[in-house]
């Protein structure tokens, strides 16, 4: 038999050790200050949210902009761009701890990549600012005079970064999230909108975690299940063998597919890498492919050479198998969705660990009852 509970181990292990935050939603936030605002939006990225209320009157603007930082000495911003969704030429709003390790809010005017500079003169004036740390989210609150009275939709961008250097803050990560973290907000309706820019992108980003999560991430894992466990009953036999081998090539074709569509991404992104990410799911492809040939030189049961290829196809099957699951979680992190569908996934591995060691449980039963039987019948395990 072959080493007990490799599966369960691997499955339940990657489970336990990948948490999702508690998901939260706007309209459930109060402030210290006892604030409250007219209006408020879960921002799509970045696990962030505004608040606003708006004095048409006035044409006064105030904001709460909540978001977890990438570190906890890290930033958060949030922009109005006047003049279109997007970074260049934002007015921007940053909050972070100084060296004294108070919480700031600071003014940038970006008007290029390459010149991010504080400035006291923005588009907006800005009449009162304050920032506050605490739960692992960072919230910045303004009050803000806007210049053109009676414009209620405007295009606004946030972001958050790992560090503060020097007063300055540091670069931010260019993960999917970020760089799709801007858009336009109504102020009287509350109607929000993401850009329309990025969003091909975005949907063939998607469509290759979902292709690999249901390849490696799913299938793959379930035909080695079924191949552990289901020869164990004679009566599956070879009933087993035909839906491993079904699970496997489906899991094979599709996660051809999902990284084929990578390999695009990755060459659409100059400058833009994810190694780790990139070259375990070379591997995965490499180990898969040899997987997919050794079925070809699949010796047969009673053949002097089968005990060295069952070696083979079970080492580089479980390895195959803890490799799917990291990287499925890498993906998961470079698409930063929603938390509940990293626990959705959480959740179908644990389901799937716990048929697993339950099938364990019955193995070990089955094979030692036909041993204490003196059973004629090896268990090829």
């Amino acid at each position: 038999m072959s080493s007990p509970a490799v599966l369960v181990a691997v499955i339940l292990v990657s489970a336990s050790l990948i948490s999702p935050s508690l998901s939260q939603i706007c309209s459930s936030q109060k402030f210290t200050n006892n604030k409250v605002y007219a209006r408020c939006s879960d921002l799509p990225v970045l696990k962030s949210f505004l608040h606003w209320t708006y004095d048409a009157d006035n044409s006064t603007l105030s904001v709460a902009f909540v978001a977890p930082p990438d570190k906890p000495d890290g930033w958060i911003a949030w922009a109005i761009n006047p003049n279109v969704p997007g970074m260049v030429g934002a007015q921007t709003l940053f909050a972070f701890k100084n060296s004294k390790g108070e919480m700031v809010v600071k003014t940038y005017d970006i008007s290029s990549y390459s010149s991010i500079k504080e400035s006291s003169k923005l588009w907006f004036d800005v009449k009162e600012t304050a920032a506050e740390f605490s739960g692992g989210l960072m919230r910045l609150f303004a009050t803000l005079v806007l210049p053109e009275k009676g414009k209620t939709t405007l295009n606004h961008v946030w972001q958050v970064g790992p560090s503060v250097t020097g007063g300055f803050p540091a670069k931010h990560g260019f993960q999917p999230a970020n760089l799709n973290s801007k858009g336009t907000f109504d102020l009287l309706s509350g109607e929000s909108k993401t850009s329309a820019s990025g969003d091909s992108r975005v949907s063939r980003k998607n469509i290759h975690g979902i292709l690999n999560a249901i390849s490696w991430g799913f299938l793959f894992p379930v035909g080695i299940i079924i191949a552990r466990y289901m020869r164990t009953f004679q009566s599956a036999d070879p009933a087993w063998f035909y839906l491993h081998i079904s699970c496997q090539c489906s899991a094979y074709v599709i996660g051809v597919a999902g990284w084929a569509t990578g390999l695009k991404l990755g060459s659409e992104s100059k400058g833009i890498t994810y190694d780790v990410h990139r070259n375990i799911g070379i591997a995965l492809f490499c180990l898969a492919t040899l997987q997919v040939f050794a079925l070809l030189l699949r010796p047969k049961k009673d053949h002097k050479y089968r005990f060295y290829w069952n070696i083979y196809h079970h080492g580089v099957g479980y390895t195959m198998l803890i490799l799917s699951l990291v990287n499925v979680f890498k993906g998961l992190d470079i698409l930063d969705p929603m938390t509940k569908w990293r626990s959705a996934y959480i959740g179908i591995l644990v389901v799937l660990g716990v048929i697993a060691l339950l099938l364990e449980v019955v193995t070990w039963i089955v094979v030692l009852k036909r041993k204490s039987n003196k059973s004629t019948k090896p268990y090829d395990g």
